[in-house]
């Protein structure tokens, strides 16, 4: 199967990431949101990356427009109906992302493949929505999807090897190093991530250091590019939270109990980096 068309559910920072890489990449995409304002912010935004780039004469003047070109907005979920992959990009709800890939299934060709950037949620489940579990596959990339290298694949109880072939040589072509999960909760990244990020976090809330002395000590200590507690702002307290809720209901073990400090951050509206205030503040 040859993708010429990807559709992308979701208009913010990752689905926005996702569709710059693919235009860049020659692909044609149509980003899809509920707002016209989302969908506008992302046009400016990926406008605005790619003017970076010729200006920093990593991107032609004409390569730009043309990768322009190449994106189109959508308020209409019918609008996949001719996509050859589909990548959901919403928010971290399983009930959520199962009802968009359920109309989804309805909606696109046949021989489409619907895949979900999912960081947590069982491919399976979600493949269980449609009648094409053998073409349902997690494709989850990494914020800033521009520069992030990494693409986790992941592949639900019933996906097929063609499918696999798909999404491993999308990710090829848009330049990512692709790794390959079994639909385990957590996948591989975020299994060893996240509760690095959510200890952290405790050790803030029972006082054992300063926020800037547990960052400091992960990356003078351990060559980290940045500490546990900015790249949680910078992925999103509520993402966070969302995946540890995942990885504690699904394997039962207290170690990814999500810390009551992060709860309280969710509740407060103090997302991080998105919001301007997490444990640090921004401008």
């Amino acid at each position: 199967m040859t993708v010429e068309i990807i559709f992308i559910v979701g208009a913010g920072q990752m689905g926005s990431g996702i569709a710059q890489t693919a235009i860049q990449a020659g692909y044609q995409v149509i980003l899809y949101d509920l707002e016209e304002g989302i969908l506008e912010k992302a046009r400016a935004g990926i406008a605005k990356r790619l003017n970076r780039l010729v200006e920093k004469g990593k991107l032609g003047g004409e390569e730009k427009e043309k990768s322009l070109a190449r994106l189109a907005g959508s308020l209409d979920l019918n609008d996949a109906r001719d996509a050859d992959l589909v990548i959901e990009a919403v928010i971290e709800d399983e009930a959520i992302k199962g009802e968009i890939f359920k109309k989804l299934d309805g909606i696109c060709k046949g021989e489409a493949v619907l895949a979900s950037n999912t960081s947590s949620i069982s491919i399976t489940q979600l493949a269980a929505n449609t009648k094409r579990p053998e073409q349902v596959i997690g494709m989850h990339f990494f914020n800033p999807v521009p520069v992030m290298k990494l693409l986790e694949i992941t592949r639900g109880l019933n996906t097929s090897e063609e499918t696999l072939k798909v999404a491993q040589e999308v990710g090829q072509s848009l330049g990512k190093v692709t790794i390959v999960s079994k639909d385990s909760p957590g996948f591989i990244v975020n299994r060893l991530l996240d509760p690095m990020l959510n200890e952290a976090i405790y050790l803030l809330d029972e006082g054992v250091a300063s926020k800037e002395d547990i960052d400091s000590g992960m990356v003078y200590g351990c060559n980290h590019p940045m500490g546990p507690l900015a790249l949680a702002d910078l992925i999103g307290l509520d993402v966070l939270l969302a995946v540890m809720e995942v990885l504690y209901r699904e394997y039962g073990d207290p170690k990814y109990r999500p810390c009551p400090l992060l709860r309280r951050m969710v509740r407060a509206g103090k997302l991080g980096k998105k919001t301007g205030e997490g444990f640090y503040k921004y401008d």
